[in-house]
C-alpha cells in the first residue's frame, strides 16, 4: 500500500535536514528521486547514501528563487526517469538577518522570506502540475510549518507565508483535482536538524520538549513518513488538507518566549 516502486519524485531543498530525510525515505519506498539544493556537497552526499542503499537518485544544484529552477527540475525528472509522479515543496527558511519584530521589518526582509517560502513554492507546484496534467496526475506535498497556524513573533512574515501556502494548498487541490492531481501539506513542529542544533541551546530545547505531549522533538523521518503516506495510494482520496506532525504540541515556545520578554521589559 505504501510502495512507491517505479514512481518519480522531486524534492526541493532535498540535501539537508527535513528535505534529506524525505529524499531518503521516498527512495527507500521505491521512488526514483530528483532533489535540489543550493550547496553541491550535501546533494552529493545524499545521492551517495541513496545509491548505497540500492535506490535511484540524481541531484540538481539550484536555487528555487531562480525563476528557471522549477522547469529545470521538471526537465531533470523527465530526462533522467521519463515521468513525474510526486513533488515535495520543502525548500524554505528565514535567514538570521530577516528575523525581527513586525514593526521594524523592511521590504527586503519581507520579500526574501515570502518569496522563498510562498511565491516560489507556488511556482514549483505550478510547474509540477503542468507536467502531471499531461501524464495522468500525481501528488504535490507542501511542507509548511506550525508557524502557519500559530502566532510567530519575530518572524511574522514567515508564518504569514506558510499560512498562505496552506490556503493555496486547498485552492490548488480544488482547481487541479479534475486533472488527477492531489495537493496536501505537512506542517512540522520543531524538528531536530543541523540548523536547529545551532539555534537551540540545551535549555531552550528542553523548554520546547516540555510543550510536546509525546516528550521529544521531531526527527526528519517523522515528516518523511507523512510524505510517503501522501505520495502513496494509501492516501488516494486525501486532498486539500494540512497534516500537523508535531507530537501533539499546541504551544509555540517562541510565542511564550516573546511574551516573557515583553513582561520583563515592562518590569524595567
Amino acid at each position: 500500500m505504501f510502495s512507491l516502486m517505479g514512481k518519480v519524485a522531486v524534492v526541493t531543498g532535498g540535501g539537508r535536514g527535513i528535505g534529506q530525510g524525505i529524499s531518503l525515505m521516498l527512495a527507500a519506498a521505491g521512488a526514483c528521486v530528483v532533489f535540489s539544493g543550493r550547496s553541491a556537497g550535501p546533494l552529493g552526499e545524499t545521492v551517495a547514501r541513496i545509491k548505497a542503499s540500492g535506490g535511484k537518485a540524481v541531484a540538481l544544484a539550484a536555487d528555487i528563487t531562480n525563476p528557471e529552477a522549477p522547469d529545470r527540475l521538471v526537465a531533470k525528472a523527465m530526462t533522467e526517469f521519463g515521468r513525474l509522479d510526486f513533488w515535495v515543496n520543502n525548500a524554505g527558511s528565514a535567514a538570521r538577518d530577516d528575523v525581527g519584530a513586525l514593526i521594524d521589518l523592511d521590504a527586503g526582509q519581507w520579500d526574501r522570506v515570502v518569496d522563498l517560502n510562498m511565491k516560489y513554492a507556488f511556482f514549483c507546484a505550478q510547474a509540477a502540475a503542468r507536467a502531471m496534467r499531461d501524464h495522468g496526475g500525481g501528488s504535490i506535498i507542501n511542507i509548511t510549518s506550525r508557524s502557519g497556524s500559530h502566532p510567530n513573533p519575530m518572524t511574522g512574515q514567515y508564518g504569514a507565508a506558510k499560512a498562505g501556502v496552506e490556503n493555496l494548498t486547498m485552492t490548488m487541490a480544488v482547481e487541479w483535482g479534475h486533472m488527477g492531481i492531489r495537493v496536501n501539506s505537512v506542517a512540522p513542529g520543531v524538528i531536530v536538524t543541523e540548523q536547529t542544533n545551532v539555534i537551540l541551546s540545551r535549555d531552550r530545547a528542553q523548554k520546547q520538549i516540555d510543550t510536546v505531549p509525546l516528550g521529544r522533538l521531531g526527527q526528519p523521518s517523522d515528516i518523511a513518513s507523512a510524505c510517503v503516506y501522501l505520495a502513496s495510494d494509501a492516501s488516494q482520496w486525501v486532498s486539500g488538507v494540512t497534516i500537523p506532525v508535531n507530537g501533539g504540541s499546541r504551544i509555540a515556545i517562541g510565542y511564550l518566549a516573546y511574551l516573557r520578554r515583553v513582561a520583563k521589559e515592562k518590569q524595567g
